[in-house]
């Protein structure tokens, strides 16, 4: 078993010992667990935190629907016949506010909000913890994991609704709370990454699985780019020190592999901890959740859901080994060589498909995905961060710079660099090219044509509304459920 993934597991104890009832660690002051009695050694403080890490690997999040969500929106994928049809509402935008999946994803990340403002509203409570059993630099290394999750889950709600409740502390009443602007919500994501960046460890020295200095650097320049903020961005970018590419672009995406010199920050997932509750965790985080159904729903030789477009398939220039590397062919072995992809096992009723995903799949080392994959999700690794760097370098008169950091990812990829005299334009659109190729697949496609404005061009003929499609609606049962939120502050269009 690997040692980081124990921390799932004391996360998942936390939650099932801890809650009396479905409202504790929910949207309301769990009061079940009282500051009083339980913080008071670090164990207790770990389990606190690990429960809103735990979040991530409900079905509303990284277990199953949030890559159906943005890869269908990104286009990354294309829908077989047999895709359900709330998949396909994503692929088609055709989603609105009784939308069930998109309750879920906001509840999930509510709920992980709660659990991380547990530890941020008891930072007193925890400061009291005697120097003999916690340092106080220890101390704040759990607070800023809660503010780092708190930003994760917050960011995940600000890109996909915009402005939404904002919630600072624990709920001390039941009265509703009304929406706040995006910009308020992007001020609160944007300090608590600070502080996360000002407190978390370096990752020589934390522990695999939890969050990091680099992480927090890397999340903080993110959202800065969310708000065009490029001089900072850059800056928190050139902080982050201690990463580099893997030699082996594909080891990113195997769970032998897993926490190698590139990765940020990873999604906890390992079948041998448990996955009794695989079906059903939507929101709730209890029971044992290990494993996700990526490789199951995407898989060329299980359930082949989804494919990858042509329009993504077009984009890669002739000898980029990122092609072979991210998809599955016909001729291609599988299974340590021992099987061949061949056309039936590209086929569906609708014809040949030309290509299927490989990334994130177990057929280099299985025959099937057996429902339950133990993958890792990378949600930032360097590759992204070199070409984020390379947008806000370009973004602040630094073209020079952006052209290099452009052509480290490229150079990884077995491609010829980029021309060292190419315009701020043309630099961007390199930058466009190299995120849809390098990170296809890895739910960013779409947040990214968002963020440059692009999504209309890019996803014509697909179903999308400009001033509309860039934000998921207000789910109806928030709505109905919360009395300071009316269909007057529903998203436009919806």
């Amino acid at each position: 078993m690997k040692n980081y993934k124990i921390y799932a597991l004391f996360a998942l104890v936390f939650v099932m010992t801890q809650s009396c009832d479905e409202s504790n660690l929910e949207l309301v002051n769990p009061n079940a667990l009282s500051p009083e009695t339980f913080f008071t050694n670090e164990e207790q403080l770990r389990s606190a935190v690990n429960a809103s890490y735990a979040q991530n690997q409900t079905n509303a999040l990284y277990s199953r629907l949030l890559f159906y969500m943005y890869d269908n929106m990104g286009q990354d994928n294309s829908p077989n016949p047999q895709q359900e049809a709330n998949k396909l509402t994503y692929s088609r935008f055709t989603f609105d506010s009784s939308n069930t999946e998109i309750a879920d994803f906001w509840d999930s990340c509510f709920k992980g909000i709660n659990k991380a403002n547990f530890v941020i509203s008891n930072i007193e409570r925890i400061n009291e913890i005697p120097e003999s059993i916690m340092s106080e630099r220890l101390k704040n290394k759990y607070i800023a994991e809660a503010r780092f999750l708190r930003g994760h889950y917050y960011y995940l709600l600000a890109t996909r609704f915009g402005g939404v409740p904002l919630f600072s502390g624990l709920p001390e009443s039941s009265e509703g709370i009304p929406r706040a602007t995006r910009d308020e919500v992007f001020a609160q994501i944007i300090e608590d990454f600070r502080f996360a960046a000002e407190n978390l460890f370096e990752r020589g020295e934390e522990l695999n699985g939890r969050a990091t200095k680099g992480a927090a650097l890397a999340y903080l320049g993110k959202a800065l780019l969310f708000q065009k903020q490029y001089d900072l961005a850059y800056d928190a970018f050139d902080d982050i020190v201690g990463y580099d590419l893997e030699d082996n672009y594909f080891d990113n995406f195997k769970e032998e592999t897993e926490h190698g010199i590139e990765s940020l920050f990873e999604i906890e997932f390992d079948r041998a901890i448990g996955t009794a509750n695989k079906w059903d965790s939507n929101v709730s985080a209890q029971g044992f959740n290990e494993s996700t159904f990526r490789g199951q729903d995407y898989g060329v030789l299980d359930w082949f859901n989804v494919y990858p477009s042509l329009d993504l398939l077009e984009e890669y220039e002739e000898g980029d080994i990122r092609l072979e590397e991210n998809f599955y062919f016909e001729g291609d072995t599988y299974n340590n060589g021992e099987g061949v992809i061949v056309a039936s096992d590209l086929s569906t009723t609708a014809g040949i498909r030309p290509a299927g995903w490989r990334k994130y799949q177990n057929y280099y080392r299985r025959t099937a995905e057996e429902q339950e994959s133990g993958i890792n999700f990378k949600v930032i690794r360097y590759a992204d961060v070199l070409l984020m760097k390379a947008e806000a370098a370009n973004e602040t008169s630094r073209t020079p710079e952006a052209i290099t950091l452009i052509n480290r990812v490229r150079e990884r990829a077995e491609l010829n660099p980029i021309a060292d005299n190419l315009s701020q334009q043309q630099v961007f659109d390199a930058i466009v090219h190299e995120r849809k190729v390098e990170l296809a697949g890895e739910q960013v496609r779409f947040d990214d044509i968002i963020r440059w404005g692009i999504a209309s061009t890019e996803l014509a003929g697909t179903g999308f509304q400009q001033g509309k499609h860039e934000l998921w609606p207000i789910p109806d049962r928030e709505i109905s459920a919360n009395d300071a939120i009316n269909q007057e502050d529903q998203n436009p269009g919806y």
